[in-house]
């Protein structure tokens, strides 16, 4: 039977994530998952794309949400009481336009130290109302698309085994930045066939296949780039109709609730892949 083996909420955009082993699922995904995000002079989001020093900031949730610590390599951590009441600003996700909180000068300057580049951080506000797309239609804070990115454990055995053929090494379940990690699915892929979810008290809808860009070839625990792979590999055997590399899944949150590491997986409505 499958079932949940990891749960990771990533509080800032492009930052470590927090692993647990129980999480609320709102309709935005997981609690606090990427309602931060860095910005540079001009409002336009951080990312490891361009970016890759993010991954070595390890930020904590705490108080329920109301403060924020933040770790780095090098430099003194900062704890900050988060500001969800602020004047809002203009932040650009991937082009599109949102607001964002400001949280202020000291978290502006410890991120600027970090990152190397004039930066600012903001927080999602409470009335956030974004629309993703998809096959199920959701809502996220600050993530690429969808609330949730699923990926099962024998999607990166197979992977492994073609980077062994290879002679490249095997690479760690955090290049690909998941919230929810299942094992017990004995195909690959399954994820891309498996249309509705339903574990604990939850249920998923899918959204679309996870197109895969350079934030897979950044070194989660270095923050450098160390590609070429895996997209070398995965360009091999998992070019998806629609253009680019699919590894992993995105799903939308149809029921509220609460999720837990050892949850049963429960394939509810099986579909056709996309790829």
């Amino acid at each position: 039977m499958a079932s949940v083996v990891e749960l990771t909420y990533y509080p800032v955009k492009g930052c470590a994530g927090t692993s647990v082993g129980e999480a609320s699922l709102t309709p935005a995904g997981l609690a606090h998952d990427r309602t931060f995000m860095v910005v540079g002079e001009e409002g336009v989001g951080r990312t490891q794309r361009r970016d890759p020093r993010l991954a070595l900031v390890r930020p904590t949730v705490g108080d329920g949400g109301e403060r924020l610590t933040l770790r780095a390599p090098g430099v003194e951590p900062l704890d900050l009481r988060v500001d969800t009441a602020g004047a809002r600003r203009k932040v650009d996700l991937l082009g599109t336009l949102h607001q964002g909180i400001d949280q202020g000068g000291a978290a502006a300057e410890w991120f600027t130290e970090v990152l190397r580049a004039p930066s600012r951080l903001v927080r999602v506000p409470p009335e956030h109302d974004r629309v993703t797309d998809g096959r199920t239609p959701g809502t996220s804070a600050y993530a690429d698309s969808c609330a949730l990115h699923v990926v099962s454990r024998a999607t990166l055995g197979l992977l492994e085994r073609k980077l062994a053929e290879r002679g490249v090494p095997p690479l760690p379940m955090n290049r690909f930045r998941p919230n929810i990690v299942v094992d017990g699915w004995d195909e690959p892929h399954t994820e891309d066939r498996a249309h509705r979810l339903r574990i604990g008290d939850t249920e998923l809808g899918y959204a679309k296949l996870a197109i895969r860009c350079a934030v897979t070839m950044v070194d989660q625990g270095t923050g450098a780039k160390a590609g070429p792979e895996p997209l070398r590999t995965l360009a091999g055997y998992r070019r998806a109709a629609g253009g680019g590399v699919a590894y992993g899944t995105k799903y939308a949150v149809v029921r509220t609730g609460t999720l837990s590491v050892g949850d049963a997986v429960d394939v509810t409505s099986w579909g056709a892949s996309e790829l």
